[in-house]
């Protein structure tokens, strides 16, 4: 079958897992947009950490600006999926990432989850298939969802 059959089948198995997004479509009501609308909430807080930091350190920081924004943006992600399976902007949206059993992250799969975020944005093609994954796949998953067996619902939606 190929080099890619066991995660081809780890996929399987956990999207069998998941709520159905027709019979219990309040799972998924609107996650698309409010994914979006926390991206960039997020991503104006992470400017703003950022630009907090530049004085703090004497303005040097503007010699390395893009590696302390994704420093920054790295450890916001993580921190955010690890305590509350879900970033400030995606708690903001009512939004939260379950794992295959409905269970919110851990920090070790926060950890991977936001790796598998950067590197999917540090690359072109696996950012639009990850973008089009999430517009168009039917829980809405991106690429490190479907990869890890992670779905992002409505808070306070547990299966």
């Amino acid at each position: 079958m190929g080099p890619f059959s066991s995660v081809l089948k780890a996929i399987a198995m956990y999207s069998s897992t998941f709520p159905d997004p027709v019979v219990q479509s309040q799972y998924y009501n609107g996650v698309p947009a409010k994914r979006l609308l926390a991206w960039v909430i997020d991503t104006i807080l992470i400017v703003i950490v950022v630009g907090l930091i530049v004085p703090f350190t004497g303005f040097l920081a503007l010699f390395f600006l893009g590696g302390l924004y994704l420093l920054v943006n790295f450890l916001y992600r993580w921190i955010g999926l690890a305590r509350h399976s879900a970033t400030p902007g995606m708690r903001v949206m009512g939004v939260a990432f379950r794992d295959a059993q409905g269970y919110p992250l851990d920090a070790p799969t926060a950890f991977a989850h936001v790796l598998g975020y950067s590197l999917s944005v540090a690359f072109v093609f696996p950012q639009i298939l990850s973008v089009l994954l999430m517009g168009f796949s039917r829980r809405g998953q991106g690429l490190s969802d479907q990869v890890l067996g992670t779905v992002l619902i409505n808070q306070g939606q547990i299966y």
